[in-house]
């Protein structure tokens, strides 16, 4: 059974997507035809194996990571281009606060990676860079890029 971890090595955000997208499909198609089965009429669509439940379940978590690591690629990309974090905030449809936060915790669970895998993650001279950038806390600071 493939993890999350597995398939995170395997595929990019986009053939995460792809395949999620043909397995979701396959099922809603499945559940479909299965009630079509029980109405008397022909069903050609079968249902997902476990196995392939299961990879569903593992792509929807890779998607959701990558996801979540290209949303605060995109947060530096605002701040390097001169974003406040109010403007970034509203973007993502969140307070400031709450948008400095999650992008400061990022950063952090980076530098944890590489101290932990030593090759993933943010080195210490990246991790104290994009600090830099992120500024510090905008309820406490200035709310311009650092």
């Amino acid at each position: 059974m493939p993890t999350p971890d597995d398939l995170e090595r395997e595929h990019t955000l986009t053939t995460a997507v792809v395949r999620y997208n043909e397995l979701r499909g396959r099922d809603a198609f499945a559940t479909t035809a299965a009630e079509m089965a029980d109405e008397g009429q022909p069903a050609e669509v079968a249902p997902l194996t476990r196995e392939e439940s299961l990879e569903l379940l593992a792509l929807g978590d890779v998607v959701v990571r990558k996801a979540g690591y290209g949303r605060q690629l995109g947060v530096r990309s605002a701040r390097v281009a001169g974003a406040s974090w109010a403007q970034i905030g509203a973007a993502l449809g969140m307070t400031k606060q709450a948008a400095w936060e999650a992008h400061t915790r990022w950063i952090e669970d980076q530098a944890a990676r590489h101290r932990d895998q030593g090759s993933e993650g943010f080195d210490e001279r990246d991790a104290a860079a994009a600090r830099a950038l992120a500024g510090d806390d905008p309820e406490a600071a200035g709310d311009t890029p650092g």
